[in-house]
């Protein structure tokens, strides 16, 4: 298994299973599941109203000495109503409180994006909180408050563009150690890498497979499925591999982390057994040939009459 490693020694194993959308009732089963069939990295979050569900799953499996605690990464992220720089250590240690555990591995800050406390998800202007009244830099120096206690062993944020990441970098002398961004063939987000890389960020890759199982209402009219991708499926049969073992290999090779979703124990495996694929350089040319900036996770929930989605990534 492939790792990031961090400045002070700590490594991340680069394929983590994803918790978001993973339903209760079943999420619990896929974390116990993944764990026992040798995954080390769970991702999860607040807003994905699951965490205490993935705790019990991981109470269970530290219990039973399948893995100890310290074998484990475990992340999680900041949801947008608790940026105020008071709110933020409590917000953690709830988390912490639901996922059974003294100390995350990886904490990030979920969006650039502020709601007022209370606020599950706005519906409005009046629900949000702008940069402005509570800048990231704020919730930033919360968040290194939140490392220096020990709650984390490491901070990052997710969901920032080079530009966001640019602003944050010059306001503190300790960065974000991660930035979790979408991130796969059609979004291949190339100069992010670099960027991220030249500045000692690692990059996790979130929805690599496109996210099909999104509600309507996030997804595009008659969007392209990365897992029914020409050029996918045939370096798929090249190689006696499925279209999302493919991917995930690719991921890996790029130097970032991913974190597939499932709760199917079948595909649980398999995403893990993507690191068997041995994808060469015609393949590597011809994925890099489906860039195009496509996003399936565009932002426009969080869009009311006065903010854009736009300004969340930065782009035209």
């Amino acid at each position: 298994m492939k790792t990031l490693k961090f400045k002070n020694g700590d490594e991340m194993p680069a394929i983590g299973l994803g918790t978001w959308k993973s339903a209760k009732g079943e999420v619990a089963k896929a974390v116990k599941t993944a764990i026992q069939n040798g995954y080390r990295h769970i991702d999860c979050a607040a807003t994905y109203g699951n965490e205490a569900e993935v705790g019990e799953a991981l109470a269970e499996v530290l219990k039973e000495g399948i893995v100890k605690r310290e074998e484990l990464w475990i992340t999680s992220k900041l949801w947008n109503n608790s940026h105020k720089k008071e709110d933020v250590l409590p917000a953690l240690k709830q988390t912490l409180k639901d996922l059974q555990l003294d100390y995350l591995d990886l904490y990030l800050i979920h969006w650039p994006v502020a709601f007022k406390p209370g606020v599950a998800f706005p519906e409005n202007d009046d629900d949000y909180l702008s940069l402005e009244e509570v800048p990231i830099i704020e919730t930033w120096e919360a968040m290194i408050d939140a490392k220096k206690e020990g709650l984390t062993k490491h901070i990052g944020v997710s969901n920032f563009s080079q530009t966001k990441l640019e602003d944050l970098i010059k306001k503190t002398d300790d960065i974000p150690e991660m930035n979790q961004v979408e991130l796969h063939p059609y979004l291949q987000q190339n100069e992010l890498i670099e960027f991220c890389s030249k500045n000692n960020i690692h990059l996790t890759a979130y929805s690599p497979l496109g996210s099909g199982d999104r509600s309507d209402e996030m997804k595009a009219k008659d969007e392209p499925s990365l897992l029914e991708n020409k050029v996918i499926t045939t370096i798929a049969k090249k190689h006696g591999a499925s279209p999302a073992q493919v991917i995930i290999n690719w991921d890996t090779l790029r130097g970032t982390a991913v974190i597939p979703k499932s709760t199917n124990e079948t595909r649980i495996i398999e995403n893990l057994e993507s690191t068997g694929v041995k994808l060469d350089e015609d393949d590597l040319q011809k994925i890099a040939e489906l860039d195009d900036n496509f996003r399936y996770v565009t932002g426009k929930f969080f869009v009311t009459k006065g903010n854009s989605y736009k300004d969340i990534y930065d782009e035209e």
